[in-house]
């Protein structure tokens, strides 16, 4: 009721002051704001209407005590709330929650400390406000990024915790980033606060009396990670069981030396060969780091927006993909690397390198120093990879007018076949929605993380319609070939979950009895990655997966106008 919801405010003003609190006015536009003024209760790049997941207000805890206290007056009063960090979730949903009305609990706005970094454990322990730009600037003030280098992902701006609990990547050889965790502090839906791993153990010495929060962390918390007995870390990531209000981050001595590249292949069909080279280098670790191969468009997006190629708005043809790659002086598809090493290292790594990819009639072979145009995309992977985090990669964004963006981020082998038969699948459905094929392949240890980056006007109703039924017609696709995606928006959460599937659900199964049992009264981000706590109607709040279009043409899209 208005009665209850009102005595929950003033409640939640009582514990981390007025200030730090904030209703959403119904009656007032939401605002999107920018990537780095992010908005803080709705999805900035929506592929609904603003208001279809957003917040009824947003709290933003002072300290781990403070969202111990905000989580028991949720279970109080059965108010679902929905945590986030930075909030710069982008292609995702940003810090909207699943649940319209949830109350959000904004953890970077005053949880914002670097606690501590290692130079001999080489490792951090960060709260969840700390960015990759705000970790890198501590590391450069005080003199230890001479010996310690971070990992970043694309864009700078976003939470290290955040980014690592939703299981992100970044380009060094540390890309991994819950790979790379060690640790964790984590606040449980009805209040209690535990320390996983090594952390669970007691460091001696502590004075009497100190509020767990506030006891020093174990010296070996961020060293080992699974400590003794069940290994719990997991299950606080993309999931709706607690909140991670500290961990740990192993850091990367700097190695030594470095050096960038970037090899161009010039046809569109070189793809399965060049995936083919890539896998036992990468499984070999010649290939050191998390290496990219990028579509055309993704790199003539980060130089100039559609308009500054072409006047039309359909998908550009192959030719006019030739032409802007001619242009540019770049490949149908680009190969972004690094060896990291003493010289010696770093030659020999490079010659296999070369050794291998070269091979291919008409690739090329580049160094930072080779690429003096404006906006050189070697140039920004170059500082990257490195772990210099920046902005540069957002202007891909803009290759349309107000440009939104969803991901859809399949997983597959590194295989030829694989990723030539995903490539033509999704570029032929984002050519029948209307769209420019926009994607990467991320090269991990042994997968393809395979990122289509679907760019619509978020303000034009229809092309997030088109946007809509392109994401949910790919999940289709991929899972009748047995590729899953391994993170999505909020709008696609369910159908995801559903295709995790195997033997009757057992899996989401699973995860209903932990959520369950941990939240029984389900205030903690209900619906979740597709979790939702028994005291929802499941069918009433699941999103199908079907959309009122089709394209143009085929017989389903006759259907849709009967």
């Amino acid at each position: 009721t208005p009665e209850a919801f009102q005595a929950f405010i003033s409640r939640a003003q009582s514990i981390v002051g007025a200030e730090n609190v904030t209703v959403v006015d119904p009656q007032n536009p939401l605002e999107d704001g920018t990537y780095m003024n992010n908005c803080k209760a709705h999805d900035m790049h929506s592929v609904y209407e603003r208001d279809y997941f957003v917040a009824s207000a947003v709290v933003a805890p002072r300290g781990v005590s403070e969202v111990q206290a905000i989580v028991k007056l949720a279970n109080e009063f059965i108010v679902p709330v929905w945590p986030f960090s930075a909030g710069r979730n982008v292609g995702y949903g940003g810090t909207a929650p699943r649940v319209p009305g949830s109350v959000g609990i904004e953890l970077g706005k005053n949880m914002n400390k670097v606690l501590e970094v290692s130079v001999e454990g080489a490792y951090a322990l960060v709260e969840p406000g700390v960015t990759y730009f705000s970790l890198y600037d501590y590391l450069v003030k005080t003199g230890l990024r001479e010996h310690l280098w971070i990992d970043v992902p694309d864009l700078g701006g976003g939470s290290i915790i955040g980014n690592a609990v939703e299981r992100g990547v970044g380009y060094t050889p540390y890309g991994d980033h819950f790979m790379m965790h060690c640790g964790m502090e984590v606040v449980l839906p009805n209040g209690e606060l535990v320390r996983t791993g090594m952390g669970a153990l007691p460091e001696p010495g502590n004075a009497p009396g100190l509020a767990p929060h506030e006891q020093k962390p174990n010296k070996t918390g961020q060293l080992f990670n699974y400590g003794f007995g069940p290994y719990n870390d997991g299950i606080f990531t993309q999931s709706n069981l607690g909140i991670v209000v500290k961990m740990g981050i192993w850091l990367m001595p700097n190695p030594g030396g470095y050096q960038a590249y970037m090899i161009t292949f010039p046809r569109d069909d070189d793809l399965s060969a060049i995936v083919d080279k890539i896998r036992p280098l990468r499984l070999q670790m010649i290939l050191q780091n998390t290496p990219t191969l990028r579509h055309i468009l993704l790199d003539a997006a980060v130089h100039n927006p559609k308009s500054h190629y072409t006047d039309k708005n359909t998908p550009l043809s192959e030719a006019e993909m030739d032409e802007i790659a001619a242009k540019l002086n770049l490949g149908r598809w680009n190969f972004y690397g690094a060896v990291y090493g003493p010289e010696p290292i770093r030659a020999v790594l490079l010659e296999a390198i070369k050794a291998a990819f070269l091979t291919i009639p008409g690739s090329n072979f580049y160094l930072p120093e080779d690429r003096t145009e404006e906006n050189s995309i070697l140039r920004i992977r170059s500082d990257t990879l490195q772990g210099i985090p920046s902005l540069d990669e957002l202007r891909w964004v803009d290759w349309l007018p107000n440009g939104g963006h969803l991901f859809f981020s399949p997983i597959a082998k590194i295989s030829g076949a694989d990723a030539a038969l995903q490539y033509e699948i999704t570029k032929r459905r984002c050519q029948e929605a209307g769209f420019d094929f926009i994607g990467t392949f991320i090269v991990g240890m042994r997968d393809l993380h395979y990122i289509v980056c679907i760019v619509f006007d978020r303000e034009d109703p229809e092309q997030r319609l088109r946007a809509r039924w392109l994401m949910r017609t790919m999940i289709k696709d991929c899972v009748a070939h047995g590729w899953g995606e391994y993170r999505t928006h909020l709008a696609l959460m369910d159908q995801i979950a559903n295709t995790y599937n195997f033997n009757d659900n057992a899996l989401m199964k699973l995860n209903e009895t932990i959520k369950n049992a941990l939240d029984p009264n389900g205030i903690m981000a209900p619906g979740k990655n597709g979790v939702w706590p028994a005291g929802y109607d499941k069918e009433q709040w699941v999103l199908g997966g079907e959309e009122e279009w089709a394209p143009p043409g085929t017989q389903a899209a006759a259907a849709t106008k009967e």
